[in-house]
């Protein structure tokens, strides 16, 4: 409390009383010592190899004719890189086509060479999550996590991904290993998609998530190797640095 003026006529300054939210007052010192912001830990969202099934949907000869949403040959290259992912971090993974033997034509060579083992479960059906076998093969890995990529993104993609979140999937959708006839359908179908609650990702986001930290020695060359051929201006650059400099990530 503050006295002011001259003289008989001093007038008092009370102080304005100070609510502190509930939320914010501690009983112990103790309390705000041990609070902590932050912690050494990664996001619960963050994928991990063990953690989830990846889903190549129709990438196929007739399924990429039209396409106007991306370069074919940068869809090859993405779809590659995916493929030398799931073999190189032993990730869970599904290849679905769609009438291969009547219309839409054989696999790209991208995945038939890296996934030569595993073979392609055909349908009839535009959305995979109406396809029997499909779900039967999603059923028997178990992983409730999915990553989705595939042709086109308005047709094959966004079914069976608008079906696996209503059934309570997490699921993630590789936007550059998808495409479509027009910019315009890509686009409308990824926004559809995240709406609903679809993860969008890249094809070297995806790789570098599961690195994620260049001490792991085990995946080092694995990692560096797949986006020093398929990751375009980071791959030069990786190459440059050895060749220049003897430099590597994370100092191996």
């Amino acid at each position: 409390m503050v006295s002011c003026g001259t003289g008989d006529s001093p007038f008092v300054i009370r102080p304005y009383p100070v609510q502190v939210p509930r939320h914010l007052k501690y009983t112990h010192l103790e309390d705000v010592r041990m609070t902590q912001l932050a912690q050494v830990a990664a996001a619960s969202r963050l994928l991990a190899p063990h953690d989830h099934t990846l889903i190549l949907i129709d990438h196929q000869s007739q399924m990429a004719f039209p396409l106007r949403s991306i370069d074919v040959g940068a869809l090859r290259n993405n779809v590659g890189l995916l493929a030398k992912t799931a073999v190189g971090f032993s990730v869970s993974t599904i290849v679905t086509t769609v009438a291969a033997k009547s219309f839409s034509g054989p696999l790209f060579p991208e995945i038939t060479a890296e996934l030569e083992d595993r073979e392609a479960i055909d349908r009839t059906t535009m959305n995979a999550w109406e396809d029997a076998n499909v779900i039967a093969r999603v059923n028997e890995i178990g992983k409730r996590r999915l990553v989705i990529a595939g042709l086109w993104t308005s047709v094959c993609i966004v079914g069976p991904v608008l079906s696996a979140l209503e059934q309570g999937l997490e699921t993630y959708v590789i936007a550059d290993a998808c495409g479509d006839v027009s910019i315009e359908a890509h686009e409308c179908a990824m926004q559809r998609m995240i709406q609903a609650g679809a993860q969008p990702m890249t094809s070297l986001q995806y790789l570098l998530e599961l690195q994620r930290d260049w001490a792991r020695g085990e995946t080092y060359a694995l990692t560096t190797g797949i986006a020093r051929d398929k990751a375009g201006g980071y791959g030069i650059g990786i190459q440059y640095a050895k060749a220049m400099f003897g430099a590597q990530e994370g100092g191996h």
